[in-house]
């Protein structure tokens, strides 16, 4: 049972799930690469570069992963529901009606590769920002959905 399980109310229920797009494993990738051209190398000093890229890019990856596998973000019949992280937590609840305004940031390889990131503006101008959901135009028309429909 997951976060946004464990965060319903009575008579809500969960209409929407994002997750994190697997672009967060691009950086891993690319230490492993620049590993992998230091070990075709013959040279000692390629060799022990190459022995601190594996370093880099294995923590690099178990970071990636921890994030993508602890990351859930979910609209309900009542409130916006998103968690990130798992030792060090960032979470947003918020309800519909206490949304204002919902932004998408997208770059060139966010809209080709469908990722960005969605800002969530409520009343009291708190602002919570999200990076690399997967689908990020699909889960603001969820939202506003849902918003319409409370209203």
């Amino acid at each position: 049972m997951g976060y946004i399980e464990k965060s319903l109310m009575d008579g809500e229920k969960i209409i929407y799930r994002a997750r994190l797009r697997w672009v967060v494993f691009l950086w891993p990738l690319f230490w492993l690469i620049v590993a992998i051209f230091c070990f075709s190398r013959s040279a000692d000093a390629f060799t022990m570069a190459g022995r601190l890229f594996v370093l880099i890019a294995l923590l690099k990856g178990i970071e990636s992963l921890a994030a993508f596998s602890t990351s859930e973000f979910g609209v309900t019949n009542q409130r916006v529901i998103a968690k990130v992280g798992f030792i060090r937590r960032n979470s947003l609840e918020i309800f519909l009606a206490k949304i204002e305004a919902i932004q998408i940031v997208q770059s060139i390889s966010g809209r080709i590769f469908g990722y960005g990131s969605i800002v969530v503006s409520g009343t009291g101008g708190t602002r919570d920002s999200f990076h690399n959901i997967s689908n990020p135009l699909e889960l603001k028309r969820k939202i506003q959905e849902q918003i319409a429909a409370v209203r």
